[in-house]
């Protein structure tokens, strides 16, 4: 009985994924159609005049409808509609970076309050300054992944640190990366290629959340991959640590296949190498500027408040520029 519920489901995400496609194949048709029956009334003097009026809008439609449908047959991302783990880590500078991540979280967390998507914060360890040693979040809703999976990289900031008397800017940096989550069926772990270990929950600056062993840490032995979750239930923090070892495994097999087929062409924007300095954010010139598709924008008070549409939808829009030129050429 499971089986056929999974299949159903199945076929119902197929043809939830397929019916825009139709949708524009029959709009294509149907301009088609209305261009053909226009042209033949040319030929009837009682219909001419009518056929010249409506002709050029007609025509003046077609290349729009011609490019909506291949951006409609372009390749999809399976992973697109999934829930997606955000990683935060501060990079170079220290107490500065710490701060930033944690504003870098904030951001996140205001723009997916604006999109209605659920963000629940599975892990948060907090510098004595009230910065991010690490986060890692989990962003549910409509189309997430396909909407944050372009925000892995470095991302740097250009300010003056709260802490420097001086006045002097400084440049630190924090990285991101956006998993799609893994499902069941993606991976299997095996019960001996795993350790897990129970230990105390502390909280910033070193003191005991509670003094049971409640935070659990889980070794992947063939990856050496480490999760920990801190919370105050056990069962709880099993749970999500290993979720998060599915994903963080799910990725590894995602980087695996991409690299696989990326290696006879040029990257392409989204690559997800957490390496790539993708972003500035200056803030003595309120610019924010996304340095792979070379946008620049002076708005950076609203992108920290979560206003991150602009910029997420000139990615997709290069994205699908980039696998149209593959597609034609």
């Amino acid at each position: 009985m499971a089986e056929g519920g999974g299949d159903i489901a199945a076929l119902a995400k197929e043809y939830s994924d397929l019916r825009p496609v139709v949708e524009e194949i029959e709009g294509y048709r149907s301009l088609l159609a209305d261009l053909a029956e226009a042209k033949e009334m040319l030929g009837d003097p009682e219909m001419r005049a009518l056929a010249e009026d409506e002709l050029p809008g007609l025509r003046a439609r077609l290349p729009e409808a011609e490019a909506a449908l291949q951006l409609s047959l372009l390749p999809k991302d399976a992973a697109d509609g999934r829930p997606a783990l955000i990683e935060i880590r501060p990079g170079t500078g220290g107490d500065e970076a710490a701060l930033f991540a944690g504003d870098l979280l904030r951001m996140y967390q205001r723009y997916a309050e604006a999109r209605g998507w659920k963000f629940e914060i599975l892990e948060e360890s907090v510098s004595e300054l009230g910065g991010i040693k690490e986060a890692v979040v989990r962003v549910a809703g409509q189309d997430v992944f396909a909407r944050l999976k372009f925000e892995s990289g470095v991302h740097r900031v250009q300010r003056v640190p709260e802490t420097e008397s001086g006045g002097r800017i400084h440049t630190s940096a924090a990285t991101v990366a956006v998993l799609p989550e893994a499902e069941d069926v993606d991976i299997v772990i095996n019960a001996n290629d795993i350790r897990i270990d129970t230990m105390r929950a502390s909280g910033a600056g070193g003191q005991h959340v509670n003094t049971t062993d409640s935070a659990v840490r889980i070794t992947h032995i063939p990856t050496g991959l480490v999760v920990t979750s801190s919370e105050k239930s056990q069962h709880r923090n099993r749970e999500i640590a290993m979720q998060v070892l599915k994903t963080r495994l799910f990725d590894l097999e995602r980087q695996k296949l991409h690299d696989a087929r990326s290696a006879s062409r040029a990257e392409q924007v989204g690559s997800g190498d957490r390496s790539e300095r993708i972003r500035t954010y200056n803030f003595p010139q309120g610019r924010m500027t996304d340095h792979r598709i070379g946008l620049t924008l002076y708005s950076l008070g609203a992108v920290m408040q979560g206003d991150l549409d602009e910029t997420i939808d000139a990615l997709i829009a290069d994205h699908q520029a980039r696998l149209l030129a593959e597609m034609n050429g």
